[in-house]
């Protein structure tokens, strides 16, 4: 698991799901646009989660 520099990883403190297993809520800030993305509020869709740098983020 890769850690960004000044943080640590949690990965060994974090259960693994399982299929079938209903993914814990978050919330992130949308990027480029005013306002929040929150997972409960899909609930019963269906959500694919894409992570990826920003042109204008270091890598």
């Amino acid at each position: 698991m890769a850690v960004t520099k000044g943080r640590t990883s949690m990965g060994h403190q974090t259960p693994t799901l399982k299929v079938g297993d209903k993914a814990p809520d978050f919330e992130v800030p949308i990027v480029n646009q005013d306002g929040t993305f929150k997972l409960s509020n899909s609930r019963g869709k269906n959500v694919v989660l894409v992570f990826f740098p920003l042109a204008f983020t270091p890598v």
